[in-house]
């Protein structure tokens, strides 16, 4: 074998062997990085705060609505109230269907002529000529159109007061007005907590410093 020869020889082997180190180093590198990598997860203090990519929470499926509960009574519904077709005949039958319960005691929830308080007696009689209206005193006081002046006042009209005279309160007591006679003697009727249903004069001492309002229902 001519001295070419063998140096031709070497040079390839050289080579070959250059090009198995590479493989191998690069086959060594790449298995040291796949089993560095859990350990290095591993081994993270527990201190360590964690990067963006370990707090990204998992995906989720959205969330869904919880199907309405199945409704098992009726909804509450805003009481109707009704109003007399002819104002003018009616009055004169609320003033005697409210005469009648002259004398029945007071008590507090009331509705008939076993016993019966304020706003249950303007109920009561007006439910009688098939009208309906605010049960609740305060709610009755905001029925209808408030009378303005106190010479307008007529038969009919319902009264309110508070619990204190000269001072501004709740509505506390109510009445009808049965009778008007002059500017001083507006009578109406009502609930009297000590001497049951009776008629008073509204410019009595008692009512005329707790009087706060009138109201015409119709």
């Amino acid at each position: 074998m001519s001295l070419q020869s063998v140096r031709m020889n070497k040079r390839i082997f050289l080579s070959i062997f250059s090009i198995t180190c590479i493989i191998l180093l690069q086959t060594l590198s790449s298995c040291d990085t796949l089993r560095k990598t859990p350990e290095k997860s591993a081994s993270r203090k527990s201190g360590q705060r964690p990067t963006l990519m370990s707090r990204r929470a998992p995906a989720k499926a959205p969330a869904r609505r919880p199907a309405p509960a199945r409704r098992t009574t009726p909804a509450a519904s805003k009481p109707t109230y009704s109003r007399p077709t002819n104002t003018s005949a009616d009055i004169p039958e609320v003033v005697e269907v409210a005469r009648t319960y002259t004398g029945t005691p007071y008590r507090s929830g009331g509705n008939d002529k076993n016993g019966i308080d304020c706003s249950g007696l303007i109920c009561s009689v007006y439910s009688e000529i098939g009208v309906k209206v605010p049960r609740i005193s305060w709610q009755q006081s905001e029925f209808g159109q408030e009378v303005s002046k106190l010479e307008d006042i007529r038969a009919g009209d319902w009264l309110f007061f508070v619990p204190e005279a000269g001072k501004e309160g709740y509505v506390s007591h109510a009445g009808i007005v049965t009778d008007v006679r002059n500017t001083q003697e507006i009578i109406f009727i009502h609930a009297s907590t000590s001497r049951g249903v009776r008629e008073d004069n509204l410019f009595s001492t008692y009512f005329k410093g707790r009087f706060v309002k009138a109201m015409r229902p119709f």
